[in-house]
């Protein structure tokens, strides 16, 4: 029989979800926590314990250490009402990422904070480690609802192993997390390309911190745009593999300027891509978005139009260089991404602000998205455009509100949520194929090839010029007209936007 326990007046009254080893392990070190006078405050004062859920039919009605499991993890909401739960604790290390998701959906349902025991493979299980120590809260990634995705990494060191390897953008989000990952290959040399200063001598630093003198680490300051200087770069370091990431990715702003979306996106690669098809670069990886499917924005647009290029030129089939796409969704944490705004928001106390509340992306970590162009790269074999397959979209709104009890928060309550309207370019909702391209399946079964749609290079040469020459005059009309010369499936985001919510409509009727 358990001793009495005392708790703190500070500690409020949690939920344990789970009611096996790791549940009974965390009552007990909280229960000693309380009786004991040397623990620190921080985890004696926070939890009081009042009843388990677990989906253990045998498990109802018995008690753990004292405590009641009353219910299943589809009765979280009832108990915790019933109960005046204040916080909850998921205490399942073993759960599969989709189990996780579906009982964290449903202690969503409370609005509660939620704390969370992390995964078995990551749990510290030793002598000196306390379960309760590793007790955090959820992180947003956690809420993709599927397992991250897994690489071949002996694909990807046969790969980059003993090459040079140039990173166009290297010191971007993507950018330099693909440096970060090439360095742990032991390439010959790495060299990063980018035109902003300061993030470039982060990632140097950071990488020479790192590996000192191990990696052959070459910065350079310098534009895509800029054709002779990055002539100069490809005849000095002879670059086998280069990662194209340059590029001006900001939907709202690009609409404001689609001359620099054009000078930096489309003219930035075609000079890349043709100097790496003119110095017999072995692979060139261009790194493109899902805003490039049917785009409604001129960043989309000129990705797409980059896509193109990547084709046109691996069509042509001269030289020795093997042109590859990779494409893929927003990703958690990066520079301009969402989940940076709503924290800085959110530690601000100011409201946090979402565009729409049926607007939905899919979402992928930015070491996700960088494995993927590395393992598409060393699988590709020349003209592919690779996708991923990322599982279910995120409604923003829902992302928003996860966040906010991240902090401890309710939703509406302790942080309002602001809908301002859909900004200029933005799609209610992404895509990631062309409705003209097929899926083939590779060895990795969520990494899938799109066909590519056939490019007529004589045309596209003549519509190619006239756009680079739209883009030199810095007239934005001529520079949008052209860009829908250029892009067919370019549409307007006031005629595509208004069927999509009309179809979202219908869905939730039905429902």
């Amino acid at each position: 029989m358990e001793a009495e326990v005392k708790f703190s007046c500070n500690a409020k009254r949690t939920m344990i979800i789970g009611g096996g080893v790791a549940g009974k392990l965390l009552l007990r070190e909280i229960f000693n926590a309380q009786r004991s006078p040397y623990t620190e405050d921080k985890y004696s004062a926070q939890f009081d314990p009042v009843c388990i859920i677990d989906n253990d039919p045998a498990k109802l009605g018995t008690e753990v250490l004292g405590v009641r499991v009353v219910g299943t993890s589809e009765e979280i909401p009832k108990y915790a009402r019933e109960y005046d739960i204040e916080q909850l604790i998921l205490a399942i290390p073993s759960l599969t990422s989709e189990e996780r998701k579906v009982i964290i959906d449903m202690c969503n349902e409370t609005k509660l904070p939620l704390k969370i025991v992390p995964f078995i493979g990551t749990l510290i299980l030793d002598n000196t480690s306390t379960l309760l120590g590793q007790v955090r809260d959820i992180k947003v990634e956690e809420l993709l609802g599927r397992d991250p995705i897994k690489f071949d990494n002996k694909d990807i060191e046969n790969f980059i192993s003993g090459k040079i390897c140039m990173v166009t953008g290297g010191g971007g989000s993507i950018g330099s997390e693909l440096v970060r990952q090439i360095a742990k290959y032991k390439p010959k040399k790495v060299i990063i390309v980018d035109i902003y200063e300061n993030n470039a001598y982060e990632i140097q630093q950071e990488l020479l911190m790192d590996y000192g003198g191990e990696l052959d680490l070459v910065t350079l300051i310098a534009s895509v745009r800029d054709y002779f200087r990055m002539n100069q770069i490809f005849e000095q370091y002879k670059p086998e593999i280069v990662f194209h990431a340059a590029a001006h990715k900001h939907v709202p702003l690009m609409e404001v300027s689609p001359m620099e979306a054009i000078k930096n996106n489309v003219i930035g690669t075609f000079n890349v891509a043709t100097l790496a098809q003119f110095h017999d670069t072995k692979k060139f990886v261009m790194i493109s978005t899902d805003k490039a499917v049917n785009p409604t924005n001129a960043m989309g647009a000129s990705k797409r139009c980059c896509e193109m290029i990547v084709q046109y030129l691996s069509q042509q089939h001269e030289g020795k260089t093997e042109f590859v796409t990779t494409r893929f969704g927003n990703v958690l944490g990066s520079n301009g991404s969402v989940i940076p705004l709503f924290k800085k928001q959110i530690e601000q106390g100011r409201p946090v602000t979402v565009t729409h509340p049926d607007i939905i992306r899919y979402f992928m970590t930015i070491p996700e998205a960088v494995s993927l162009v590395m393992e598409a790269a060393a699988i590709a074999k020349g003209g592919e455009i690779f996708v991923l397959d990322m599982g279910q979209p995120v409604k923003i709104v829902t992302l928003a509100e996860n966040l906010i009890r991240m902090y401890g928060k309710v939703p509406y309550k302790d942080v309002p949520i602001e809908f301002t309207g859909l900004r200029p370019g933005e799609k209610i909702k992404e895509e990631l194929l062309m409705m003209e391209e097929g899926l083939k399946k590779t060895s990795n079964k969520l990494i899938f090839i799109g066909r590519q749609i056939d490019i007529d290079e004589e045309h596209f040469a003549a519509r190619l010029n006239d756009l680079r020459n739209a883009a030199q005059q810095n007239d934005e009309a001529v520079a949008i007209r052209a860009l829908h010369e250029m892009v067919p499936t370019f549409i307007a985001p006031d005629e595509y936007n208004p069927k999509e919510l009309q179809t979202i409509g219908g869905s939730k009727d039905k429902e």
